[in-house]
């Protein structure tokens, strides 16, 4: 079932080269780089150190660049079970992502364009995107309502002659406080009497520097900002962009965003794998390198059993998320959707719980930024957050499950 091609193998063991080779040699003095050169909140002032450009290069020299991406002349043409392994590699580090031109949110907004995207559309935002010249960000989530219920959204996008009007704010949208970030993926409400509630949503491109649209502040995660990447804040007033600048035409929101989410998830669940294989070796290595009370400290306590426990969560993570992404591959995303909802409940889960291991057994280095370790713990938390919370995809999987029993919802759409 999980068997890869020769290419594929070719591209993993190529990758893994490249960040035991080209990454994880520079990446603890990088990201020291990163905190001097983006100190506070100020995103007008972030930068990325000059190293981010020459690894980019790099990769792209090497054709390890939009492997997330099916398409055979865009990207590599890899299924989505083989790049999750790709995937898991790059979860590993802090960098590597962005590095392969795979980070989030550009991966999902790239895919969209490249799905549903007109001809313009491409030429104008993916192609400068899957050259990695800018950056990108996707607004959703709102501040005034429960975003865990999309059909919430207040923002509206309206059309008004031969343009689009729009109003909302947005928060937690990620990538937007990048120097690079060039264009929005902007997600409202399309009023529309004769549609149903998922048919009145709406995808609009929309440029940052656009009249209107005001960047309020940077959110911070834990008391980090994650410059010079950044979650923000952002207000769109009365915001005017071209009826052209729709995404598969007005009321395919939702349409657009299960299409999006479904590999996204993936990528993000095998990120958290391989941060979470990361974590178990910085827990083991750490664990024998001490002693106290004339043991190894990975022997006290029963931090073995901790181990052990952590291997076998990590491989019940992997083994899930790959069977998700085969069945994706063969059978399509709505016959898989159990699997990517379980993977968003399960992978983040795991993740969390042996960054939490590997912490306890650094003591007060596991707290600090000497590690990845809190940077790992911040990306679990968050997930089980992001793309819906754990509670909405577990009201997913039941709903499905009942639905195999021949029970119906009786809520009416």
């Amino acid at each position: 079932m999980f068997e890869l091609s020769a290419r594929a193998k070719d591209y993993i063991e190529r990758t893994k080269a490249f960040i035991a080779q080209e990454i994880e040699p520079i990446e603890a003095e990088f990201w020291a780089e990163v905190h001097e050169l983006n100190q506070g909140g100020d995103w007008t002032k972030w930068q990325w150190p000059s190293q981010l450009e020459q690894l980019k290069a790099k990769a792209k020299a090497a054709g390890l660049w939009n492997m997330f991406l099916p398409c055979p002349k865009l990207g590599q043409g890899l299924s989505v079970q083989e790049y999750a392994h790709i995937a898991e590699l790059s979860g590993r580090s802090l960098i590597a992502p962005t590095v392969f031109n795979c980070n989030a949110p550009d991966s999902g907004n790239m895919e969209v364009l490249w799905r549903y995207g007109s001809e313009a559309q491409k030429a104008e935002w993916l192609t400068p995107l899957l050259e990695g010249k800018i950056r990108s960000v996707f607004c959703m989530t709102e501040p005034t309502v429960a975003s865990s219920d999309a059909t919430n959204m207040q923002a509206t996008a309206v059309v008004d002659g031969d343009e689009i009007v729009l109003n909302g704010r947005k928060w937690w949208s990620s990538g937007l406080g990048d120097p690079n970030a060039k264009i929005i993926i902007f997600m409202a409400h399309t009023p529309d009497e004769t549609k149903d509630r998922h048919h009145q949503h709406s995808m609009v491109l929309v440029p940052v520097d656009t009249a209107g649209v005001k960047i309020q502040r940077m959110l911070p995660v834990f008391g980090d900002y994650d410059a010079p990447h950044g979650h923000g804040e952002v207000s769109f007033d009365n915001v005017r962009v071209p009826v052209a600048n729709f995404i598969g035409g007005a009321g395919q929101g939702f349409e657009i965003a299960q299409g999006r989410l479904g590999p996204g998830r993936i990528h993000h669940c095998m990120r958290c794998i391989g941060a979470a294989e990361k974590s178990l070796e910085l827990m083991i290595d750490r664990g024998m390198s001490r002693t106290a009370f004339g043991k190894e400290i990975l022997k006290l306590g029963g931090n073995l059993e901790r181990v052990a426990e952590a291997r076998v969560a990590i491989d019940q993570a992997r083994l899930l998320t790959l069977y998700a992404a085969y069945k994706m591959d063969t059978l399509g995303n709505m016959a898989a959707l159990t699997e990517i909802s379980a993977i968003k409940v399960v992978a983040p889960s795991v993740l969390e719980k042996v960054v939490d291991m590997a912490m306890q057994i650094h003591g007060g280095a596991g707290v600090s930024r000497d590690t990845p370790l809190t940077a790992f713990f911040a990306q679990a938390r968050s997930l089980r957050l992001a793309d819906g919370p754990d509670e909405v995809h577990k009201g997913m999987i039941a709903k499905l499950e009942l639905a195999k029993r021949g029970y119906r919802s009786s809520r009416k759409n």
